[in-house]
């Protein structure tokens, strides 16, 4: 029987409760509520050597501003995602899959800035220091500037932030960390909150940009309450396969900058290289003369990225036909199969449909459509397309091809990589000057796409 003074906290949300609940009403999951008994007075470290002097209220126009620039990390992929390197004081969750990378990531950041004469603490709860070096060794981040510490004592990690006066603090991960004034074991609810909030005050009063490594779950969120990803400045996904060479940072949230970049990393032996030139990466093994393949512009941020979009349509053998996707929407293509069934009088009721992006990558935005719709379209008639072709545009429910923004970047990605034709949304034909080296195929609808990309009259 749980004694009264506890509460019942849920793992998703954070939401509390004085009884245990089989459904959380804030979030509606069910079976996350895990007990949490309050705090105990401990004589640890206080907190009040964190603490910021009292300030009065004052009209914004009377608050100044810190000019301090950003800290350039050395790894130009991480600046773009982060708006042009870290600020100095501001407190970063990465996330992302078991081996994925992040460790290997924060590790060549830290020897980077570290080599550019900047103090950093490597702080790992997991690996011991020896097993730490063995790995740094491997990638070669042997900077004489970076330390490190294997604690999971956050008073005894606050410790050694006062002590070496760090201007990055990397804490890998928060949930290995626990403060010995809570009850409850290091990754729990109430650990994981008050460490973070710890870590919130360090970074704020001394300035101090700290990197927080989180856990994900199998469903792919971030371990522990959402309430992290709101405490935080800024909150990174490290995304790939295992299976796949490449991987992507993605930002999801960051009050600093944008949060449309990317970065994308090949895994290799010797740790993370950048990848500078992605659409050439992505387009290397792509078939020649295959039905169903097509290569699209996606915008990624401000970078025009060149991928390889992958249609398979072959008649099934079970009473409803299957639909699966893979680095595009599953709404999206059950949104153009209507269309393509409605508007265009393809059969596809008895057709499995399989999608996918090659590269292991994952296109959000409706510039994929038209792309998607002539690749099916492609599959399904055992008709390639041109080698040479770059399709983009967003398809509405009518038929129609509606314009996508950055017209002139796409457009200039496909001539540099050696493209010879776009067909483009006709509304994006306006308002710039398009270069002579390539040919532009402006359609008003899905069918007069797919006229131009089989060469119909």
């Amino acid at each position: 029987m749980a004694k009264s003074s506890s509460v019942f906290v849920c793992g998703s949300c954070g939401y509390e409760s004085p009884k245990w609940l089989g459904k959380c009403p804030g979030c509606q999951s069910w079976n996350t509520f895990v007990e949490e008994r309050p705090a105990r007075k401990t004589a640890g470290r206080p907190e009040s050597g964190i603490s910021a002097p009292r300030q009065k209220p004052m009209p914004i126009q009377e608050v100044e501003t810190s000019r301090d620039a950003r800290i350039h990390t050395g790894i130009g992929e991480l600046d773009r995602v982060l708006g042009g390197g870290l600020v100095p004081g501001s407190l970063l969750l990465v996330g992302g899959d078991p081996g994925i990378g992040k460790s290997t990531l924060l590790l060549q950041t830290s020897n980077a800035l570290a080599s550019r004469g900047r103090k950093v603490l490597y702080v790992s709860g997991e690996e011991s220091a020896r097993q730490t070096k063995l790995r740094a060794e491997r990638i070669g981040a042997l900077a004489e500037q970076m330390y490190v510490l294997s604690e999971t004592n956050m008073e005894e990690i606050a410790a050694a932030i006062d002590e070496v006066q760090p201007d990055l603090a990397v804490i890998d991960s928060i949930q290995t960390v626990y403060h010995p004034s809570i009850e409850s074991a290091p990754g729990s609810v109430s650990q994981v909150r008050e460490c973070t909030g710890y870590f919130l005050r360090i970074a704020k009063v001394r300035g101090i940009a700290t990197v927080l490594v989180g856990h994900v779950t199998k469903e792919g969120a971030i371990a522990g309450p959402r309430l992290l990803e709101h405490m935080v400045d800024t909150v990174l996904y490290f995304e790939g396969e295992r299976h796949h060479a490449f991987r992507v940072l993605r930002a999801v949230k960051n009050r600093f900058g944008s949060t449309n970049e990317i970065g994308i990393f090949e895994m290799l032996e010797s740790g993370l290289r950048e990848v500078a030139n992605p659409s050439e990466m992505f387009l290397s093994e792509r078939p020649v003369g295959a039905a169903g393949s097509i290569v699209t512009a996606s915008m990624e941020g401000t970078r025009p990225v060149l991928v390889e979009l992958q249609a398979l349509v072959a008649p099934t053998t079970f009473p409803s036909p299957r639909r699966m996707t893979a680095g595009v929407d599953h709404n999206r293509l059950s949104l153009i199969l209507a269309v393509l069934e409605k508007r265009i009088g393809l059969f596809l009721q008895n057709q499995d449909t399989y999608v996918n992006v090659a590269g292991g990558v994952r296109l959000v935005e409706p510039a994929v459509d038209l792309a998607m719709a002539v690749a099916i379209a492609s599959s399904y008639r055992d008709k390639p397309t041109r080698p040479g072709d770059v399709v983009f545009g967003e398809v509405g429910l009518t038929g129609e091809v509606r314009a996508v923004s950055r017209i002139e970047q796409r457009v200039k990605e496909a001539e540099k990589l050696g493209f010879k034709r776009v067909i483009m949304p006709a509304g994006s034909m306006k308002g710039w000057k398009p270069p002579r080296g390539i040919e532009l195929v402006a359609v008003q609808t899905v069918g007069e796409a797919l006229k131009a990309a089989f060469d119909e009259p």
